[in-house]
């Protein structure tokens, strides 16, 4: 059962190596856990799962090489089968609760009459006593009221009344592309780094003190220099209009950032760089900065990281007068270029989603401006910008 669990793990696309495999056998043997089928899921899991975005996809094969219970996959209102629902009713409902479903005609006769309303249906059904639909007094639907019924298409509960909830599975995967969380940012940024010891020596240096003292018959403490990311960021915010959707992702990239690189700045720009950009949004009529002063002021060896959706007219990118704000003597696409021309590294992150950028034509301009080094600001669009910049 074990090597069954490890090849079903296989192909599910958990990457799970054989050497992690036997330390799990290894644990097993040694009795580090009681014999519990909660307390192996939690070993097993530990052991086996090394990204979240996969312990989905390890809770269906443990459920399914251990609980018995069948991969559903895509499942649709229609394709649920009588003998599935019946299953789990008898393993969930009491004893009360099935009485009652029996003075209600039974869940035979329930299942009979959503099935015979189905083939019936042809529209949408509002507020009535008998079709699937919504409001009402129907036994079938949602957001209305029956004593005893199944719950088509809600949300979650409000009465409590439901005897079977029949939807679609819409639970929602740890993935690369779910939504980023400050935590799921600062393990990405972590691909950005580079070591060194520099600066005052304040750190216990404790393998050069324990070689030390043996060679020299007494206590020779060392010290080091701290450990430190020496990384510089450059990251400039789109900040306003059609962004103000995407404030909350980028708080949290900002926060993370902020943790993570010792040596970063940032400013603000609106859709385009152009020649001033600034440090406080509420002062940035008053306290603009040029651009040029800000490009010559930190040196090529940082790594620039620009934030936007990059949703624009073209015209903002690609003529002169093009902003909406104001008449920019050179156009946006000029300010790109010379970002281009003294950082060799450079990447744009993009809180839209990946599968809307097609439509959008002034996001293949900006695209084509930092060299296709445009991504998604995802788990893993973030995690391939990071390794694009440590290149």
């Amino acid at each position: 059962m074990f090597m069954r669990f490890f090849t079903e793990l296989r192909e599910a696309k958990v990457p799970v190596s054989l050497k992690e495999y036997l330390m799990l056998m290894e644990a097993l043997d040694k009795v580090v856990i009681d014999r519990k089928v909660e307390d192996f899921y939690y070993l097993s899991r530990s052991a086996l799962v090394k990204d979240e975005k996969n312990l989905d996809k390890f809770d269906q094969v443990f459920s399914h090489v251990f609980k018995g219970l069948d991969k559903v996959e895509g499942v649709g209102t229609a394709d649920i089968p009588e003998e599935w629902l019946r299953k789990i009713s008898e393993k969930f409902l009491t004893e009360e609760e099935k009485a009652q479903i029996e003075a209600m005609g039974g869940f035979d006769k329930l299942m009979e009459a959503l099935a015979e309303r189905m083939k019936e249906q042809k529209e949408r059904h509002e507020g009535g006593d008998k079709m699937i639909g919504t409001g009402g007094t129907s036994p079938f639907g949602a957001n209305g009221y029956h004593p005893e019924g199944v719950r088509i298409g809600q949300d979650k509960g409000r009465h409590g009344k439901a005897i079977k909830v029949w939807d679609k599975r819409e639970y929602k995967n740890l993935d690369d592309s779910v939504e980023l969380g400050t935590r799921n940012i600062k393990v990405a940024l972590r691909r950005l780094r580079k070591w060194v010891r520099d600066g005052a020596a304040e750190e216990l240096d404790m393998n050069g003190t324990i070689k030390g003292t043996a060679e020299k018959g007494y206590l020779d403490i060392q010290l080091r220099p701290e450990r430190r990311n020496k990384i510089s960021v450059l990251i400039f915010f789109d900040i306003g209009g059609s962004m103000d959707s995407h404030i909350k992702v980028c708080e949290e990239l900002f926060s993370a950032a902020r943790t993570e690189f010792k040596n970063m700045e940032f400013y603000y720009f609106h859709n385009c760089l152009y020649e001033s950009v600034w440090k406080d949004n509420r002062r940035r009529h008053a306290e603009k900065l040029n651009t040029w002063d800000i490009l010559h002021k930190y040196s090529s060896d940082y790594k620039v990281i620009f934030v936007g959706d990059a949703t624009m007219s073209p015209y903002e990118i690609t003529y002169p007068g093009g902003s909406v704000e104001h008449w920019n003597e050179e156009a946006g696409a000029i300010w790109m270029d010379r970002v281009a021309q003294i950082y060799e590294h450079t990447v744009w992150l993009n809180p839209t989603a990946e599968r809307h950028w097609d439509y959008t034509p002034s996001i293949e301009v900006m695209k084509q401006l930092v060299g296709d080094r445009m991504f998604p600001l995802t788990i893993e669009g973030l995690d391939k910008a990071m390794r694009e910049l440590a290149r």
